[in-house]
């Protein structure tokens, strides 16, 4: 396995710093290893106490891990005063590291001030001129080109007055342009890095995660940019799916990308199990002409692609429920959409079918106690009519806010060229199933 070394203080908070560092290099498949320069009291409402290592005991940490391990990359982050700086400038430039990252910490995101005055100079004369990547906010641009940074435009000003300082290159975060994050990479060429604008407060350790995340991809041998790219869309992942910790600003989700795979995987094998048991259960009967689907999303998702389904839809073959193909992500635009629907509503919701309409079907439904919700594509504006797709973003909208909660069953009579159709929702595939198995016995009574 790759190997990393972060150097930086610790958070008691767990938000950033080595903390940070650590799980991002874990979650990217690196093994990282630490040296603390300094050792923080903080939490997500902002830093209280900070207590600075001693130089000579930095140093014998980074002595450690060079002297053990083979270090393909190594990023630093806080380094409070002038005499760490001068430690960790030196191992480097003993030990030849040539994948370096430099987050020059200067100030946390709640404010608090990071680095003394007379570091600054320090930093900019003896380590931004051994680093492949440095990666500056905009407030850091500023100290560091000594220049107003105020456009994207300016970002870009500062980055090549930056890269003059001796980095081979420089990424200046934290851009904004309407509902986009623009970061501005510089290596001799300008390079726009842009992604969606979340609006949250779980922001805490930031650059600390997207620093470490450069250095783990420059560690497996990404080149600068390719790494720098990944690193943006890592943290984006973790921003995005955050979770609100703490009072203050809470910090981002270092796992988000593994835990969603793993989550992938147990979709797919509950559409599955759900598919058998619809499958043993013989209700092939209520397969409707335009053939079924059962999906489910992934937690927090946002668009179709994040929902899988079966791409040849479940078909009644001589009386057999059949699915056609192996559930997948992006497999089913029309339930995906009913279930996105169902999440804005209810983020617990994330399971929908399509089944067979008739006035039996839903007699039974409303036999078995199901909650039940309608929509009339005759309601639907022309707007919505001209739209591709959205019809069924409208209609299932339309029935639970009708109804004041998300049903168990959605159905409506259908309209020209569209088949009546009953949807029954639920927060699994398994809850799915259950509800369509119990209508199914229901029916026969």
């Amino acid at each position: 396995m790759t190997v990393a070394l972060t150097i930086a203080g610790s958070d008691s908070g767990g938000g950033a710093g080595i903390q940070a560092d650590l799980k991002t290099f874990a979650a990217l498949q690196v093994y990282g290893t630490c040296a603390i320069t300094s050792v923080t009291a903080q939490n997500t409402l902002g830093v209280t106490a900070i207590h600075d290592m001693p130089p000579h005991f930095v140093e014998s940490q980074i002595d450690a891990i060079f002297s053990d391990f083979s270090v393909k990359a190594c990023k630093s982050g806080m380094l409070s005063n002038k005499d760490i700086i001068s430690v960790v400038a030196k191992k480097l430039q003993n030990n030849v590291v040539e994948n370096y990252v430099l987050d020059p910490v200067m100030v946390a995101t709640s404010g608090d001030r990071l680095l003394k005055e007379d570091a600054v100079s320090a930093l900019r004369e003896r380590l931004i001129p051994l680093c492949r990547v440095l990666t500056p906010n905009i407030e850091e641009g500023c100290i560091l080109s000594g220049m107003k940074i105020e456009s994207v435009e300016d970002m870009e000003s500062a980055a090549q007055k930056i890269q003059k300082l001796g980095c081979e290159s420089v990424v200046i975060k934290g851009g904004h342009q309407g509902n986009k994050i623009i970061d501005v990479f510089y290596d001799g060429d300008i390079h726009h890095l842009t992604a969606e604008r979340i609006y949250t407060q779980n922001t805490h350790g930031t650059g600390c995660t997207f620093s470490s995340a450069i250095a783990a991809e420059l560690a497996k041998g990404i080149p600068s940019l390719q790494a720098v790219t990944r690193a943006k869309a890592f943290i984006t992942s973790a921003i995005r799916f955050s979770e609100p910790l703490g009072h203050g600003h809470g910090p981002t989700n270092h796992f988000a990308s593994l835990y969603r795979e793993a989550e992938k995987y147990h979709i797919i094998c509950e559409l599955t199990q759900a598919v058998n048991t619809l499958k043993a259960g013989n209700i092939s009967s209520f397969i409707p002409e335009v053939q079924s689907n059962l999906a489910m999303a992934l937690s927090h998702a946002q668009n179709t692609s994040e929902v899988a389904g079966f791409p040849g839809r479940i078909v009644n073959l001589n009386g057999t429920v059949t699915p056609v193909g192996c559930p997948e992500f992006g497999a089913s635009s029309h339930m995906a959409r009913v279930v996105l629907a169902a999440m804005n509503h209810d983020p617990t919701v994330r399971s929908a079918m399509n089944i067979r309409y008739s006035p039996d079907i839903l007699e039974a439904a409303q036999a078995c106690g199901f909650a039940m919700g309608t929509f009339s594509r005759k309601d639907e504006p022309q707007e919505i009519k001209m739209r591709e797709g959205s019809t069924l973003d409208w209609g299932t909208d339309r029935a639970i806010r009708d109804t004041g909660e998300v049903p168990d069953i959605i159905y409506d009579e259908g309209g020209l060229s569209r088949e009546a159709m009953v949807r029954v929702l639920g927060k699994t595939p398994h809850d799915v199933a259950k509800k369509v198995l119990s209508i199914h016995r229901m029916g026969k009574k």
